[in-house]
């Protein structure tokens, strides 16, 4: 089997993988939902995540969800063979089972069925769900991380799914010539020779993941001050986020980047180190009623005499 593009030898996507280490760290975060260009390396950096993650003691499953899986696809069914000659009922599972303990990726979120992003969004957020079919109740463990992709030129995605994912990265394409050189180079390199490559990038493979698994484990013993909770709070109005998911993720992040840099207490610096990631899709800008009213009372009256030949600019 060819092997995957290592991880740590990614670069210019340090935001996108700092989104996909938290989600690993704590999956109830919810997942990440990422925006970009195609080619700009979405779909190469998460499987890379799945294969860092991977070893021979515990699996760590990569599922990709078709946008245009049926349901039965993606939550099982009853295996009819078994039904028809063993006159029992069997348990077929579907892609949501399958990706329990690994990675759901999901290429073009937006386009999926929103009956589909309901269910998966709920069993991302519940740990599993119940398979219902006729005569048939059965749980389903699926814990996994949701990892979703979309351009946004494309289409939106509902505001209340969108709410739903943790976090939230945009990955734009490298302009910095010197970037875009390294990125060629090392493809090339993976691509000539993958096994001398990914050989090269090993040792550092396995301090990520080590570093990984010791923040799971450190993850509940990290302490969050009462100024903390104020301080999210106070950033959360700041940015007119309705509810309180954003708080509460807010302060999931930075405990889970606090135990990635193998620390027992989160700091102001880490709130603002992961703020923007949750914070990026939930930010409301002010009603355009209110900014229309600001502008009437602002603008220059004819009766006034106020109408001047130059426009100032208002931020």
């Amino acid at each position: 089997m060819k092997p995957y593009y290592p991880f740590t030898a990614i670069c210019a996507q340090d935001t996108f993988k700092l989104a996909l280490l938290l989600a690993t760290i704590d999956p109830t975060l919810g997942g990440v939902l990422v925006m970009g260009d195609k080619g700009s390396g979405k779909t190469t950096t998460v499987r890379a995540l799945a294969n860092l993650l991977h070893n021979s003691v515990q699996p760590f499953p990569f599922v990709n969800l078709p946008v245009g899986a049926t349901e039965d696809r993606v939550l099982g069914s009853v295996d009819l063979e078994v039904l028809i000659n063993e006159k029992r009922q069997e348990v077929r599972k579907g892609l949501l089972a399958t990706a329990h303990q690994g990675v759901l990726y999901i290429d073009e979120v937006n386009l999926l069925n929103d009956y589909i992003m309901d269910v998966l969004l709920d069993a991302a957020a519940s740990g599993g769900y119940y398979l219902e079919r006729e005569g048939l109740s059965a749980w389903q463990d699926s814990r996994f991380i949701l990892i979703g992709t979309m351009n946004p030129e494309e289409g939106a995605l509902r505001p209340q799914l969108l709410d739903r994912f943790g976090l939230c990265v945009t990955v734009s394409t490298p302009v910095e010539q010197s970037i875009r050189a390294n990125i060629i180079r090392r493809r090339l390199a993976f691509d000539t020779d993958p096994q001398q490559f990914v050989h090269a990038y090993a040792e550092t493979e396995r301090e990520m993941n080590r570093m990984v698994n010791l923040a799971r484990t450190l993850l509940q013993q990290v302490a969050i001050a009462d100024d903390i909770y104020s301080m999210v709070a106070d950033l959360c109005l700041q940015h007119h986020a309705e509810g309180m998911r954003a708080d509460i993720l807010i302060v999931k992040a930075a405990r889970a980047y606090a135990a990635f840099q193998n620390r027992l207490s989160v700091t102001v610096n880490d709130i603002h180190h992961v703020s923007p990631l949750v914070l990026a899709h939930r930010t409301k800008k002010k009603s355009q009623p209110d900014q229309q009213q600001r502008q009437r009372e602002s603008a220059p009256s004819p009766d006034r005499g106020e109408y001047h030949t130059e426009t100032r600019s208002r931020i």
